[in-house]
C-alpha cells in the first residue's frame, strides 16, 4: 500500500482538472517498470500485453462462435456459457427470453450518450447465450449477446450482467441512483481513465415476474490480466505497486484526495494494517475451503470439476 499512499499524496497536490486528465498508460508504466524485470521475464510480460491488446471483438469471435449456415453463432461450452436455443429447446419458452433481452435492449440503448447510440444502431444482434459469471457475481443471472454490424468480421459482443444493491447499504444510506445498474456504470465512468464506450444499463421484469437490475458492458475490451499465482515475491511486490497506483488515481477522481492523503499521513502504519488485514482474510479464506473440501468430501455437498473431464 505504500505507493497507494504515495500516489494519494502526489494527487492531493494537483488541481481538478490534473487529477481528471491523469492517466497511467500501458506504455509509460513498461518504460518506469522494465528495468525492474529480470530478463527472462521481460518476453513473457511483453507477450502478455500482447494479448491483451488482442482481447478484441474479432478474437471473441474466434473463441466462441462457429459458422453455421453462412453465419456466426455462439458455441455451447456448459456450464460456462449455453446459447438460449440449448437452455429453452421449446420455441414459446424461448422467444420469452428473447423478447426479455429486447427489453433490456431498448431500454439500454437510451442509457448511451447519444454519439454512442448512433454506433450501436449500426448492429444487429444474432444470438444470445447464459454465461457463468465468476466468484462475486455467482448465482446471478448474465447474459452474452453477439451482434453483427457491416458483415460477419464486425462483431460487436455484449455482457448484461444483473446487478444488485451494494453491500454498503445495509449499513450506510440507500445508493443515490435508481437502480443498482445505474449504480455501477457511473461508478465505474467516474473511477475508470478510459471505459467502456458501450456501459449502460436497464430494469426488466423476467418471466418469473421478479423486477431485476443490469448493466451491460463489452464482453472483450483489450481486458487483461496477471496470473498472480506465477508471481515471485519481487512479481508480486512490482504488481502491488502498479495496482496501488491504479486504485490511488481512482479514489483522486471519486472521493476526496485530500482528506485521503491527510488521513493516510506519511508513516507506514497504514500499510502495516492493511497487511495485517490481508494475512487475517488470507487465512479465513483457506479455514473456509478447507471446510468446504471436508464438506465435500463427506457427501454433504456435491461438487464438479470441469477440469478433471476426459481424463
Amino acid at each position: 500500500m505504500r505507493a497507494y499512499r504515495q500516489e494519494m499524496r502526489r494527487y492531493a497536490a494537483m488541481t481538478h482538472l490534473e487529477v481528471w486528465y491523469s492517466l497511467l498508460e500501458t506504455e509509460d508504466l513498461w518504460q518506469q517498470y522494465e528495468h525492474r524485470v529480470a530478463p527472462r521475464r521481460r518476453a513473457r510480460m511483453e507477450r502478455d500485453l500482447a494479448k491483451a491488446r488482442s482481447r478484441d471483438n474479432l478474437g471473441a469471435l474466434t473463441r466462441f462462435t462457429t459458422m453455421v449456415d453462412g453465419r456466426p453463432q455462439i458455441v455451447p461450452a456448459p456450464p460456462i456459457v449455453t446459447p438460449v436455443r440449448d437452455l429453452y429447446p421449446e420455441e414459446v419458452e424461448r422467444r420469452g427470453i428473447e423478447d426479455g433481452i429486447s427489453e433490456i435492449l431498448a431500454g439500454y440503448r437510451e442509457t448511451l450518450p447519444p454519439d454512442r447510440r448512433v454506433l450501436f444502431d449500426r448492429y444487429r444482434p444474432v444470438d444470445i447465450a447464459q454465461k457463468v459469471v465468476g466468484v462475486g457475481s455467482v448465482g446471478t443471472r448474465c447474459w452474452m449477446i453477439l451482434f453483427l454490424g457491416r458483415d460477419d468480421r464486425d462483431p460487436l459482443f455484449l455482457q448484461a450482467k444483473e446487478a444488485g444493491p451494494s453491500a454498503l447499504e445495509s449499513v450506510l444510506r440507500p445508493a443515490t441512483q435508481a437502480t443498482a445498474g445505474q449504480r455501477v456504470v457511473e461508478g465505474q465512468r467516474l473511477m475508470q481513465a478510459a471505459g467502456d464506450i458501450f456501459l449502460g444499463w436497464q430494469r426488466t421484469t423476467g418471466l418469473d415476474g421478479q423486477v431485476r437490475d443490469f448493466y451491460l458492458r463489452q464482453l472483450r475490451d483489450w481486458k487483461g490480466s496477471v496470473e498472480v499465482d506465477e508471481l515471485r515475491p519481487e512479481g508480486m511486490a512490482l504488481y502491488s505497486e502498479i495496482c496501488g497506483r491504479t486504485l490511488a488515481r481512482a479514489h483522486a477522481r471519486s472521493g476526496d484526495r485530500i482528506a485521503i492523503a491527510a488521513y493516510l499521513g506519511s508513516s507506514a502504519a497504514f500499510d502495516r494494517a492493511v497487511g495485517d488485514f490481508a494475512r487475517a482474510y488470507a487465512d479465513r479464506s483457506e479455514s473456509d475451503h478447507a471446510a468446504l473440501q471436508e464438506a465435500i468430501d463427506a457427501g454433504r455437498v456435491v461438487a464438479d470439476d470441469p477440469s478433471a473431464e476426459g481424463g
